[in-house]
């Protein structure tokens, strides 16, 4: 590939004794004048290939191929200009990926694309180096790990949301979750891509070229070798309840009270009546969305009563999603055990809640600064252990909402027992936007990476059962009140992903990061031999 010429040293004339050298005007050859542009271009072009690889649209192919665009308008340019390349493919891919955060508001949308967009300009900085390295789609694959883990860290929590595996919901690459988790998945793609990359870069025989070519395909077919898990003859039958509700975006919980509980109660009692006319299995547990109920059943007796009923009609324990009071000045998004008879018991609390959201990050300043924080209202209090919750027959793992995007938090719950999964989420604010079917796509990353089958409940949808092969089994429409009763195979089986938890993430951290070193470290030598010849 043609050098910027911005990398090319100036070229200087002869000198005589005492002169300072002059510049000399060298002509630009034709071909290089379109570098940058073919940069730019391929930049562009990655970062929405990145894009239409992740839901709704899910081309899942698209993402090492984006990835590979990327790679090749990097390479062979320095730091500063790939750093600005990487902002660049990095804004094209998450202004229409995070779309949905146009619900809060496009000031927000802006602001959080331009956050994030500084991680992949890191990256991409540090990605120089290592293209001066063999085999670098390997450390490539390494860096984008590092990259991914940056940004699920920092700030204010982070924000783990469009990792290249989350595009991977059901595809080649996503046997790979069992080995390695979420960061395993995306490495298989980013070295994917790099492979592909360095097929179109590699100069010389067709062979030296065709290498390459061949291994970016063998990567996403070897996932074919990845261990199954088979089934282990247990099931439990549950059922899921959408309860809708009245309002869309920031006010979508409506002004009139308890109308979403009531909603959500009218739809188990429905559930409870399909039961009994025969047209649904008998549940073994029902589950509820996150903020299933709008009012505190702790300190409302009317909202105690009202599912209290809702529960006893379907005869089964039952998991109500509420946000209750924690004192006078907190409150605590609540995943809540309520049985037919005792009422309302064990508890998980959310753990990795919504910044601006739920909380609010520098409290006094932001409040300040702005009236719409003011929305956040009473501040959230996260819990502080996993939500494995003995639910009927079996221990559920608890899984609320945002959290369905951190490995950790889903890691834990498998490991103190949860099985099958169940996420609880209220989306009712981003309905019908691109988030539904993200999150559905992690749920079904998850479901390979732990073995588990992975129930989801809705306010507004999307609603689902995915197997613990990924595959969505049963869904909901949107914006639509619904019901049904899955029967969900119990798998205890761990695989290789929940047993060594972080270690194949930092492995893999660690080796893009060192290649950057040795790179830089060998560059600086050949500098020094250089200046002493």
């Amino acid at each position: 590939m043609v050098q910027d010429s911005a990398s090319l040293p100036p070229a200087t004339g002869p000198t005589s004794a005492g002169e300072t050298a002059a510049p000399v005007s060298v002509a630009v050859p034709p071909s290089s004048r379109w570098v940058l542009p073919a940069r730019v271009a391929a930049a562009v072009t990655g970062g929405l290939a990145l894009f239409t690889a992740f839901p709704p649209l899910g081309w899942w192919p698209c993402a090492p191929l984006g990835i590979g665009l990327i790679a090749a308008s990097l390479y062979g340019t320095r730091p500063r200009r790939a750093a600005w390349l990487g902002y660049l493919a990095a804004a094209v891919f998450l202004f229409p990926t995070l779309a949905w955060v146009r619900s809060i508001g496009d000031d927000v949308w802006f602001m959080l694309v331009g956050i994030e967009s500084v991680f992949y300009a890191a990256m991409a900085a540090l990605a120089v180096f290592v293209f001066r390295l063999p085999a670098w789609p390997v450390w490539f694959g390494g860096l984008w790990v590092a990259m991914e883990w940056a940004r699920s860290l920092v700030p204010v929590g982070g924000f783990p949301w469009a990792r290249a595996a989350f595009s991977q919901g059901q595809s080649l690459f996503t046997p790979y979750a069992a080995l390695g988790g979420v960061p395993l998945v995306s490495f298989a793609v980013a070295l994917s891509g790099g492979l592909a990359a360095m097929a179109v870069l590699t100069k010389g025989r067709v062979l030296r070229r065709a290498l390459p070519l061949a291994l970016a395909l063998v990567v996403p077919v070897l996932g074919y070798a990845v261990p199954r898990y088979g089934d282990e003859g247990r099931y439990v039958n549950v059922g899921i309840v959408q309860g809708n509700v009245p309002g869309r975006g920031m006010y979508a919980l409506g002004d009139e009270p308890a109308v979403v509980l009531k909603n959500h109660a009218n739809e188990t009692k429905r559930l409870a009546q399909a039961v009994r006319e025969g047209k649904l299995p008998k549940p073994d547990l029902v589950v509820l969305p996150e903020n299933s109920t709008d009012i505190d059943p702790y300190r409302d007796a009317t909202a105690r009563e009202i599912i209290q009923d809702s529960v006893r009609d379907v005869g089964v324990p039952t998991l109500v999603g509420a946000v209750v009071a924690i004192g006078d000045e907190n409150r605590a998004t609540r995943s809540l055990v309520w049985d037919p008879v005792t009422g309302p018991g064990a508890y998980y609390d959310k753990q990795n809640l919504v910044p601006f959201g739920e909380y609010t990050p520098f409290k006094d300043l932001v409040l300040a600064l702005s009236t719409r924080a003011q929305l956040v209202g009473r501040q959230s209090v996260p819990g502080d252990r996993p939500g494995d919750l003995k639910l009927g027959p079996v221990t559920i793992g608890a899984v609320n909402c945002y959290e369905v995007a951190y490995d950790g938090t889903v890691r834990d719950t498998v490991r103190a027992g949860g099985t099958p999964l169940v996420v609880q989420t209220n989306n009712a604010s981003y309905a019908l936007s691109n988030l539904p079917p993200q999150q559905l796509a992690m749920s079904q990353l998850r479901a390979v990476e732990h073995n588990r089958a992975v129930v989801t409940a809705a306010t507004t949808g999307i609603s689902a059962y995915v197997t613990p092969e990924g595959k969505v089994s049963w869904q909901s429409r949107e914006l639509v009140a619904a019901m049904n009763v899955v029967k969900v195979p119990v798998r205890t089986r761990e695989t290789l992903a929940t047993k060594v938890g972080a270690l194949p993430e930092w492995a893999l951290m660690l080796m893009g990061v060192a290649a950057v070193g040795v790179a830089a470290w060998r560059g600086r030598r050949r500098e020094d031999l250089m200046r002493n010849e």
